[in-house]
């Protein structure tokens, strides 16, 4: 077994959210699930078969986010793994109960913004998704200010009054 890991290629500021489900039927599922939950959501989800053919599969409605999501979907390789990249102004936090929900979903690795780095284990079989590095290590406890900070900030961009 080899251990290796690989980043997530994407803007900065793009949210996404990555998981492992059980069923080629995931990629229609996923798809529903959203645009019933955030109509009008601009999302691209790619799925890695982990049978059959073993194809990337795929779905969104934003061309740009399918092009992440494919991407990195082939880059990470593990079987039954899917990534799903939104669009501007859409963040994991409004759909990822939803997501959770959807019979296929076994697990979400993460959902963030963050640089980010998949640990993948490869043996002779194929790749796993043994875990994940979001973002950077904790440097300090917040003082005062920072908890004011915080508590602007989420004031700033609506999630709180």
């Amino acid at each position: 077994m080899q251990l290796t890991t690989c980043p997530i290629d994407k803007p900065e500021a793009t949210n996404f959210i990555l998981g492992q489900t059980h069923f080629i039927k995931s990629v229609e599922d996923i798809h529903e699930a959203l645009v019933n939950t955030v109509p009008g959501i601009q999302f691209g989800l790619a799925f890695c078969e982990a049978s059959g053919d073993c194809k990337v599969r795929w779905s969104g409605t934003d061309p740009a986010m399918i092009a992440l999501a494919q991407q990195n979907a082939k880059a990470i390789g593990a079987g039954h793994s899917f990534i799903l990249f939104l669009g501007d102004g859409f963040y994991p936090l409004n759909v990822l109960n939803t997501l959770k929900m959807v019979p296929e979903v076994c697990r979400i690795f993460c959902a963030t913004a963050n640089p980010t780095q998949v640990i993948l284990a490869q043996t002779d079989q194929g790749r796993a998704i043994l875990g994940i590095v979001d973002g950077f290590c904790a440097k300090d406890i917040e003082d005062d200010a920072d908890i004011q900070w915080r508590k602007n900030l989420l004031r700033q961009i609506g999630y709180k009054q």
